[in-house]
């Protein structure tokens, strides 16, 4: 007789209960309105970093049939294109669609996440510049925090200003955690050399709440204010680049801004001056 091979018990995989499911594997929530979370990131997903992918939950069953239906939208990707996980940032609605759901998901959940990334707030759809602004109103700061955390960024332009107008103090937590985090990104560090972070001029303003700067970034720049606080000289279409990440009505706004200033909008098939993210949250 032969020596039989014990049976030994195996851990049972977890089935996904949705489809393109990921799994959450961390939330933090930074007010009434903002929070953050990452999941686990598909084996097939390759990104740029600033681009958005289509991402939600199942909603609620259709009251005649029971069915229930993918309930998507598009979310910028906040971490970097070579982070193993992805990054979400996000806003509250209350009776939003999908962020009144979303916003109570925890570590272990799952979401769908459609692994096709698109979007025009990447390096390719700009002309070569010195200098870069990134202008971000609440969760519009997801995309740069991932092209803050891109080599390519320090490597194509000698300034990068980012512009983050909120309501309340607190609502400039995330972006100004991921700026201090930078001084310390072993990645970058190694890449493109220490001290790279000097390069960037971090600009934080809010609109309700008092603080060390007050104001919306469009009234700052008509001003002037802005360009005197920064020590930089005004929008010029030979030096500057730009990308605006925010609501619709300040995106317009910014886009009439720049193009009064000579930039024109810029796309992956036709690079300029400037480009603007068209993709909204609910």
């Amino acid at each position: 007789m032969t020596e039989q091979t014990p049976v030994t018990k195996t851990n049972a995989v977890k089935v996904p209960t949705l489809p393109d499911a990921q799994n959450v594997t961390e939330v933090k929530h930074y007010t009434d309105r903002l929070f953050s979370f990452k999941c686990t990131r598909p084996a097939s997903l390759r990104f740029r970093s600033g681009e958005f992918v289509m991402i939600g939950l199942m909603g609620d069953p259709d009251p005649k049939t029971n069915r229930q239906k993918p309930l998507l939208r598009a979310y910028s990707i906040a971490s970097p294109s070579w982070d193993e996980e992805l990054e979400f940032y996000s806003i509250k609605v209350q009776d939003g669609p999908l962020t009144s759901k979303l916003q109570h998901i925890k570590s272990g959940d799952e979401i769908i996440l459609r692994p096709k990334p698109v979007g025009t707030l990447v390096h390719d759809a700009l002309l070569p510049g010195k200098r870069i602004w990134f202008f971000a109103t609440g969760p519009g700061f997801a995309p740069f925090a991932s092209l803050l955390r891109d080599p390519q960024t320090y490597e194509d332009y000698e300034e990068i200003i980012i512009t983050h107008t909120c309501r309340e103090v607190g609502e400039l937590t995330y972006s100004r955690n991921i700026i201090a985090s930078l001084k310390d990104d072993e990645l970058l560090n190694e890449v493109i050399g220490d001290g790279f972070w000097k390069k960037i001029k971090y600009y934080p303003t809010t609109t309700r709440e008092t603080s060390v700067k007050m104001g919306r970034i469009t009234d700052l720049i008509n001003s002037g204010a802005a360009y005197n606080d920064l020590g930089v000289a005004p929008l010029n279409p030979d030096n500057d680049r730009a990308m605006i990440c925010g609501n619709l009505a300040f995106n317009l706004e910014l886009k009439d801004m720049l193009e009064a200033a000579g930039l024109e909008e810029g796309a992956n098939s036709k690079p300029a001056q400037y480009v603007v993210e068209k993709a909204f949250l609910d």
